[in-house]
């Protein structure tokens, strides 16, 4: 006797062909399977769904018989398997396009031409751990800072703090553009990467809004933004090769960056302008973390990458020797911040402060480098090539 399925009320409109594919399941590849039901056009919508589906069918009364041929195994024959869910391909093909790690491509799926879809390019094998503890960092600028913080600092004092947060929202503003405009050209297949840059671009839109939120605090406009500012960004942002962005954008600016937010932590005149500091510092060490060890992985997997690394700092240094380098306004401003007071002997440890801030920043630009491979002299030329705006 063959199997026998009995659709009740259903159709094959209605849902009925879910059941009919689960009975086909049991049934051998030239066996029959009795369908019966209540459905008066069931007969009709079975012929025709088993020949789409390459089954023999006969007609009977309240249902027919189906022959289970061989076209439903083959079905997916052509298909190819997108590498596996827990090993990382080196070379995913453009033709798994958009589909999970691991999953089964239909044949005839179209190709996509993501720009970034070689593992050397891209990869760190710690991705996953620092998607993990970005999401478990968040922090939501609403509550975490103490906004409603009662302080009243002296005018001068005031206008440095709102320069200050002016020129760290433009230079947050392209450490948020520049892992945009790799975001879609990365391969999907690299999950972990895509994830880890998205939640990058989120922690930088919320220090934008930090910044913006502590600048307005007190002060109807922000500071100055000046040309030799904006032209250290602009390379940032013109520099199309995804290695050497994350080089010149998270190992060196955002690693400089990294020392000047602790040092407002340190000497903020006020409450918020405290907490905004120590919160987004932790974030862009993280920033730095990240980017610090995908290159590592990318040198480990091309040697000969120290070359390009080297040439691409000579060469920003090379189009900004001409600018003005720091805005004035703002060394001025960490000056007063650093100093506390107009008095000569105060404002003589702070310009000492500012100083040892910048020997901070190079020696840990020069750390980063010895990471990277570079020997203790080209990582102290290299870092004295970094831009002198900071980022």
């Amino acid at each position: 006797m063959p199997e026998r399925l009995d659709l009740g009320v259903l159709g094959l409109d209605r849902g009925g062909h879910l059941l009919l594919r689960r009975a086909l399941r049991r049934v051998p590849v030239g066996e029959e399977l009795q369908v019966v039901g209540q459905d008066p056009a069931l007969g009709l919508m079975l012929g025709a769904w088993c020949r789409a589906q390459g089954h023999e069918f006969r007609d009977e009364a309240g249902g027919g018989r189906l022959r289970r041929g061989g076209a439903q195994q083959e079905r997916w024959s052509g298909a190819t398997r997108a590498g596996s869910p827990d090993l990382v391909a080196d070379h995913p093909a453009a033709s798994w396009g958009m589909a999970a790690r691991g999953a089964l491509v239909e044949a005839g799926s179209p190709a996509f031409s993501f720009r970034l879809r070689d593992k050397a390019q891209v990869w760190t094998e710690d991705a996953a751990r620092f998607y993990a503890q970005a999401a478990a960092a968040q922090w939501d600028p609403a509550t975490a800072i103490p906004w409603e913080a009662s302080f009243e600092l002296p005018e001068e004092v005031e206008d440095a703090v709102v320069q200050l947060m002016s020129y760290l929202i433009e230079n947050e503003n392209a450490a948020l553009l520049v892992p945009a405009r790799f975001l879609g050209q990365l391969h999907p297949h690299f999950r972990e990467i895509i994830q880890v840059l998205s939640i990058q671009i989120a922690d930088e839109a919320r220090h934008v809004e930090v910044f913006t939120r502590r600048a307005g605090l007190k002060r109807a406009l922000p500071g100055l933004s000046t040309a030799g500012g904006q032209a250290s960004l602009k390379t940032l942002l013109d520099e199309p090769d995804f290695v050497l962005a994350t080089l010149l954008l998270s190992v060196l600016g955002e690693g400089s960056f990294l020392s000047l937010l602790r040092f407002l932590q340190l000497y903020a005149p006020d409450p918020v302008t405290a907490e905004i500091a120590r919160l987004t510092a932790i974030d862009e060490a993280r920033h730095v973390a990240f980017g610090l060890s995908h290159l590592c992985y990318s040198v480990e997997q091309q040697p000969d990458l120290r070359y390009r690394l080297a040439a691409a700092i000579r060469g920003r240094h090379d189009t900004l020797q001409e600018t003005s380098g720091l805005n004035e306004e703002v060394f001025d401003a960490l000056l007063l911040l650093a100093a506390g007071s107009w008095r000569p002997e105060d404002l003589a440890r702070g310009w000492d402060r500012v100083t040892a801030l910048k020997l901070e920043m190079d020696q840990g630009r020069q750390l980063r480098l010895r990471k990277l491979g570079f020997s203790e002299g080209e990582a102290a030329g290299l870092s004295q090539l970094h831009t002198r705006n900071f980022m």
